[in-house]
């Protein structure tokens, strides 16, 4: 997840020492380095796979028996492995320090080849489209082994009806690398090199560092970085308005052309989760702001002893809250042991990431903000991603993306094409991590006042990861939609994010001039139109799973790791039935809902 995290020093000698020894990533499991003989070498049989795979399977997979579709099936998996073990190490390479000319050139120029020697793959999945249903279906009853991918080519077969001609297809392919990826590319380098002179800090900031002084416990200083993001921001204003309209159009272009009904429609089908359920998420949660979002901001200026708040309070620490910095240390105890609690197994798949540098934690000069896991591919590892700052809130961040770690190193056994989680899914884990380590935190306060620091920090995650999420993906519904009729001026796009966020937020808040930019920097707009309801998916999803384990439900622990080892081969309907859950029930929604309003009905009993 994304998250605001807290202040780096940018010291020659430091990374956070005052944290403790916190770890690095040895990428080495993927390559030894980017001139190793290794690198080389996959590089080389790459090329060679693909041009292999085409001579031998191109025009020729109506005709191919049980077995051989089974056997094309593993060499397309082989290729996929080689081709993400390049570009994985390409790209934690690069993440490491994006301000780094060098990596960027190594990252771009594999991309670049990968792209040339992959287009010859392009034909597959048209080709295995044009497959007749009863053929395929006969293949698949023929061959159990071949039979384990039906759900691959289920997906595969989804975008039947948007599949373009060969030509056409392949020219998507090779241009890619010029298109969103450019922009996505420019943004990124955009971000990474602004900074942010804010009155009061000493010398020049990075973003992290200013999104982090707005959970200050000193208003002024909230106040200030505040206004100094939105001022940056507007320098920049016209170019991050160019990325938006240029990606939404090529969206739209291509939508058109492969006839999708609605620009939500390819995220739908790559979530493998129907429109309806979405939709039911997004109505339920909008109808629920007045109960959680404004009901608890309501609460939270009265604790604050304001009349209104201003955007730069939203996460704001509590009057009572005692800044506290937690070190490496405590934070990897707490999440470990809230990991066992659970289940002694669940600790041990997380071990190795502290142990063998799968963690990259400190903040340092050009390294990526927010914080992430990256599966790799399934024959190597997954790799975590931090800036810890030792908040309190970082002990969650390492929580959630630990449970994501855990989920991809079970999902593995599944093999490359099958392991892969659909987005809906893929918070699954890195929520219930999260949840897991709240709950043994909870358990553990010895007042009340350490009850309610507790429970407001939940309520305020919460709240940033449903209701925001969601007002993030109308925002963005609403900026597709505009763009169709035409091109978007800055001051256009800024109207549309405050529309979302009066509505999201409530009447406890004033916005102040310079908040209608925010949106700017915000990279799943960029990255992964219309990702952002796959938080809200996944907190919904968790908090009804809690829900049933609290409840005691009989081997829910063996029917949690099922589940999370299945991967992406099983549809979210199948998955959850075994704890008697329905995301396509309108209700499934309330009951996550619920567990969020309940943790205010509690806040709200402690003025009494």
């Amino acid at each position: 997840m994304m998250l605001p995290l807290p202040r780096p020093v940018f010291d020659a000698n430091s990374s956070g020492k005052a944290f403790g020894n916190l770890p690095e990533w040895d990428l080495t499991d993927l390559y030894p380095s980017p001139e190793s003989p290794e690198f080389s070498r996959d590089m080389a049989s790459l090329e060679t796979a693909c041009a292999d795979f085409a001579t031998r399977y191109e025009g020729k997979l109506a005709n191919l028996t049980a077995a051989e579709m089974l056997g094309c099936i593993h060499a397309y998996e082989a290729i996929d492995v080689t081709a993400g073990r390049i570009m994985s190490y390409a790209g934690l390479r690069y993440y490491q320090n994006t301000m780094d000319s060098d990596r960027a050139k190594f990252m771009a120029d594999a991309q670049d080849r990968i792209t040339n020697f992959t287009t010859p793959l392009v034909f597959f999945s048209l080709e295995f489209n044009r497959l007749e249903e009863a053929h395929l279906d006969g293949l698949l009853v023929a061959n159990a082994d071949l039979a384990r991918y039906k759900p691959v080519f289920e997906r595969m077969r989804a975008m039947r009806p948007h599949q373009l001609s060969d030509e056409l297809e392949k020219f998507l392919h090779d241009q890619s690398t010029v298109g969103a990826a450019a922009w996505n590319r420019l943004f990124d380098e955009t971000m990474a090199g602004l900074t942010f002179e804010v009155a009061g800090e000493d010398g020049a900031l990075n973003l992290e560092a200013t999104l982090n002084l707005l959970t200050d416990a000193d208003r002024s200083k909230r106040e200030a970085a505040a206004h100094t993001l939105a001022g940056v921001f507007d320098k920049h204003i016209k170019l991050f308005a160019r990325v938006h309209n240029t990606l939404a159009k090529e969206k739209e272009v291509e939508d058109r052309w492969r006839k999708m009904p609605t620009p939500q429609t390819g995220r739908h089908l790559s979530n493998h989760v129907e429109p309806e359920v979405v939709e039911a998420l997004r109505n339920a949660v909008v109808a629920a702001y007045p109960k959680l979002s404004h009901r608890y901001y309501r609460l939270k200026a009265k604790w604050m002893g304001l009349e209104v708040m201003q955007v730069w309070d939203r996460n704001a620490p509590l009057p009572q809250d005692a800044p506290r910095v937690v070190d490496w240390e405590t934070a990897r105890k707490t999440v470990t042991e809230a990991y066992s609690a659970f289940s002694p197994r669940m600790a041990e798949l997380a071990e190795p990431f502290f142990t063998k540098g799968w963690i990259d934690a400190g903040v340092k000069p050009g390294k990526a903000p927010g914080a992430f896991a990256h599966p790799t591919v399934t024959t190597v590892h997954p790799y975590v991603m931090l800036n810890y700052m030792g908040k309190p809130r970082d002990v969650m961040t390492l929580a959630h993306e630990l449970g994501h770690g855990v989920h991809q190193r079970l999902a593995a056994d599944q093999g490359e094409l099958l392991s892969s989680t659909p987005l809906t899914l893929a918070e699954t884990a890195s929520v219930f991590g999260e949840m897991l380590t709240f709950r043994k935190l909870l358990d553990g306060a010895k007042t009340k006042a350490e009850r309610k620091t507790l429970l407001a920090g939940k309520v305020e995650d919460m709240i940033n990861t449903v209701v925001r999420q969601i007002a993030f993906y109308d925002f963005e519904c609403k900026l597709h939609a505009a763009r169709a009729t035409g091109e978007l001026t800055p001051d256009d796009i800024n109207a549309l994010w405050m529309s979302v966020q009066a509505e999201s937020l409530g009447d406890a808040f004033e916005f102040m001039d310079g908040y209608e930019t925010f949106w700017a920097y915000v990279p799943h707009f960029v990255h992964s139109p219309f990702y952002v309801y796959a938080y809200a998916f996944g907190d919904g999803l968790v908090n009804a799973l809690y829900a049933a384990y609290a409840d005691g439900l009989p081997g829910f622990e063996e029917k949690y790791f099922d589940m999370l080892k299945a991967g992406g081969s099983k549809h979210h309907k199948e998955l959850l039935a075994p704890f008697g859950l329905d995301a396509s029930d309108p209700a499934f929604w309330d009951k996550g809902l619920s567990m969020i309003s309940g943790f205010i009905d509690e806040l709200e009993a402690m003025e009494d």
